[in-house]
């Protein structure tokens, strides 16, 4: 059936309160008009008299509908006698059809019957709730040129959300043609601004309601790129109001991003861009789904750096984004920050990043990708140069961030070996033969103070406004375990890390992190798995970042020698890799390498003589040094004299003892030969580890309910390997701690009782320790 067909006048279609909506303004109001006093008995061809309903908003709210099914009934409009008396309601049919409302009409998915043909939202004239006397209820008229089509609902709420939703979607269509080709833009602007008003009043609550408008809008700001500064102003105040709940699509994003280019002192970025960004930065949880959001909030932040306080500008939107608590109450906002602040970063060096590895650039993606024989031939990125190269061009703006995880195999240098005795082969260091590290690559020689990189103006803005940014993040106590975890990975490509002035800037937030006394926070300077570089090891003397002779070197060593509870593992691992930087800050009498060499002499990790010989003669080169060795040969030769003289071979502490009784106790007497030590019901904690260390026959350990824990447990698995028996009931000890235990293979009994022992822990405990015969897991998860 075609609805598109004109028909002649009627009864219907000439009484005085029809209204055709084409004849209305374009936003009109959602309630149908109200029919004169003394027209109520209109009749709609020979069918009895029926009464307009007022649609009034009460408060309800409805789902923006998509399909559904409707009873249809199509009436046309009766140019006879004849006609008439078909159309009676006595002879009126109603079909049951499943109608779809798409962009631009309104079918059926069984096109047969009265939907025979789709209904174009165009060809509705008039849209209105009716409720019959004494026929079937809860129906809905849509008038169109030579018929009335009828459709009827289960109850009124469906009513009501079928009339709503096929006004929306008739309001939309006829905005869509009206913005596709404007003519006049104070027209198209009054027009939005409807727009936005027909959004902001619908009582469809649907997240398509807000984005629609806004993707109308979208498009036709990319189709006429060529507006005034005043009209851009102009349109995105009219859209404001959209985006207070809402993401700015793609399209609106690179408007936006236009405007924050051009109009950086505009008062537009403050006063509406403001509430966007900080919700962006709020609710997105993805920017490698949508980049331009990224890109914008990259633009805004940028636009704020341009206003007369600079950085203060930026400074007091970055805390009005933590808030003015000690704890962030948005999770997302500190991942996006940095996420931002990451690209951003990575923009400016995008230029070096294609010239080295031969790739289009994003912005050659973004504009069609140049055919291979037009790209530039690839250049290697020269850390040592004599003569300086001529500055790149500008780089673009990337649209997403590429995964970016350091690996020294990548990276192309010119470097200048020198041989020096810092290279001297240790306990088990990698042989000459392997790979060389990123650190290795970046060593830059202390003659040349400047790097080949220079960037443009623009790229060193962006870089120091986000270099700047980081630091603001790292000085929040909240946010610093978070931020050091997102830069553990070191996720800057290797032309920022070879970049004087970036390291510098970086320098603060690696500071930041080796002043903080948790262990999450600290521990992050490490790398992130082995065969990857860490901050630990860029900035350590030698490395490509260190400008300070070690100090910030020094500050890290320190609190991870804490963290780590003197370790083998990570004295080994200084040794190994460090052993110069250490000797060299020892040698200008920082207490802390001293320290570090005086353990490392006491545990044994240096085997060559030689190198032994030049670590004494580096402690006795300074006061501090000589005097700590002093009490290093004072210890050692306690040591000896206990192993000599033997003593008992079992103790049992008083109930009530502590740390300094132990302590006391074991330097008094001869305990060399000792070999069961019952701690039990006494106050000792971790720090008695460090003397039971000094135990080397002890063979049986009981701590029942003690206050050791993980810290003491990982110390004792360095050290005590013949232990084999250990009492841990009702000790704080946790899986942290418990897994250390893996490594004592001689334990045959282990008492977990009462403790944090999960059941994991325990599989992996029983696997790994192949002499034990005796647990004791009661009371625990693994029980």
């Amino acid at each position: 059936m075609d609805f598109n067909s004109s028909g002649g006048g009627s009864e219907l279609h000439n009484n005085q309160y029809h209204h055709s909506e084409e004849s209305k303004p374009l936003l009109g109001e959602m309630s149908t008009p109200t029919p004169p006093e003394g027209n109520n008995n209109n009749k709609m061809g020979a069918g009895p008299g029926r009464r307009t309903l007022l649609h009034c908003s009460s408060g309800m709210r409805y789902k923006l509908l998509q399909e559904g099914d409707i009873q249809v009934c199509v009436v046309k409009h009766p140019r006879t006698f004849l006609s008439k008396i078909l159309t009676s309601k006595f002879l009126r049919r109603w079909e049951p059809h499943h109608l779809t409302l798409t962009d631009c009409s309104l079918a059926s998915a069984t096109p047969t019957g009265y939907m025979e043909t789709s209904l174009s939202y165009s060809s509705i004239e008039e849209l209105q709730l009716l409720s019959w006397d004494n026929a079937p209820k809860y129906c809905l008229q849509l008038s169109f040129p030579g018929g009335t089509v009828l459709l009827q609902a289960a109850n009124s709420y469906l009513r009501d959300q079928w009339f709503h939703s096929l006004q929306w979607k008739k309001k939309i269509y006829k905005y869509r043609k009206v913005l596709t080709k404007p003519s006049r833009w104070e027209v198209v602007l009054k027009e939005i601004r409807a727009l936005v008003d027909l959004a902001l009043t619908s009582p469809l609550q649907d997240d398509s309601i807000h984005q629609a408008p806004l993707l109308i809008i979208s498009t036709l700001l990319a189709e006429n790129s060529n507006l005034s500064a005043q009209e851009h102003e102009n349109i995105i105040v009219a859209i404001a109001p959209l985006l207070e709940n809402n993401h700015p699509p793609p399209d609106l994003c690179e408007f936006f991003c236009k405007h924050c280019r051009e109009r950086p002192r505009s008062m537009v970025v403050i006063e509406v861009f403001t509430p966007v960004v900080q919700r962006i930065l709020k609710h997105n949880m993805d920017f490698g789904k949508c980049p331009r959001l990224r890109l914008f909030t990259q633009e805004y932040i940028l636009a704020l750096n341009e206003l007369n306080a600079g950085m203060e500008v930026v400074k007091k939107f970055i805390h009005s984004m933590h808030g003015p608590t000690g704890q962030c109450p948005h999770p997302r906002v500190l991942p996006n920050l940095v996420a931002v602040c990451l690209a951003a970063i990575y923009s400016c060096y995008e230029e070096f990043i294609n010239s080295r590895d031969n790739s289009p650039s994003l912005k050659e993606i973004r504009n069609g990708c140049q055919q291979q024989s037009d790209r530039k031939p690839p250049m290697p990125l020269r850390l040592l140069r004599p003569d300086p190269p001529p500055p790149p061009p500008p780089p673009s703006l990337p649209l997403s961030l590429p995964p970016s995880i350091v690996n020294s195999s990548e990276i192309l240098v010119e470097l200048e070996r020198n041989n020096n005795s810092a290279n001297s082969k240790l306990k088990g260091p990698a042989g000459g033969d392997s790979e060389p590290n990123l650190i290795d690559c970046l060593l830059v020689s202390p003659a040349l103070s400047a790097l080949s990189i220079q960037l443009p103006a623009q790229a060193d803005r962006v870089l120091g406004c986000f270099a700047l940014i980081l630091k603001m993040l790292s000085d929040y106590d909240d946010w610093r375990p978070a931020l050091a975890s997102l830069l553990q990975p070191i996720p800057f490509p290797k032309e920022a890390l070879a970049h004087a002035k970036f390291t510098k800037e970086l320098k603060y937030v690696i500071q930041r992190f080796a002043e903080d006394p948790r262990q999450e926070v600290h521990s992050c300077l490490l790398s992130v798995r082995s065969g990857k570089d860490g901050w630990f090891q860029l900035y350590s003397p030698g490395g490509v970042a260190c400008d300070d002779d070690g100090e910030l070197f020094a500050s890290m060593v320190h609190i991870l020698m804490g963290s780590c509870y003197k370790t083998k593992k990570f004295l080994l691992s200084l040794a190994e890799n460090k052993l110069g930087p250490c000797m060299l800050l020892a040698l200008r009498a920082n207490q802390t390498m001293v320290e570090i060499l005086c353990l490392m002499l006491e545990y044994n990790i240096i085997e060559n003589k030689d190198t032994q010989l030049q670590i004494i003669s580096t402690l006795e080169s300074t006061q501090v040094g000589l005097s700590m060795y002093e009490q290093l040969c004072d210890r050692q030769r306690e040591l000896r004299e206990l192993q000599r003289k033997g003593g008992p071979t079992r103790l049992t502490l008083p109930s009530k003892s502590t740390d300094a009784d132990l302590a006391r106790l074991l330097s008094s007497g001869s305990f060399g030969n000792l070999e069961n030590l019952s701690l039990a019901f006494t106050n000792v904690t971790s720090a008695c580890a460090e003397q039971l260390i000094k135990l080397p026959s002890l063979k049986q350990l009981n701590l029942w309910s003690t206050q050791f824990g993980d810290a003491g447990l990982r110390l004792l698995s360095e050290h005590l390997a013949c232990l084999q028996v250990l009492n841990l009931c009702e000790t704080p000890v946790t899986d942290a701690g418990l897994l250390a235990l893996s490594s004592m293979k001689s334990l045959c009994s282990l008492n977990m009782n009462s403790t944090k022992l999960s059941a994991d822990t325990y599989e992996d405990l029983k696997a790994k320790l192949p002499n034990l015969k005796e647990v004791d897991v009661r009371y625990t998860e693994a029980w």
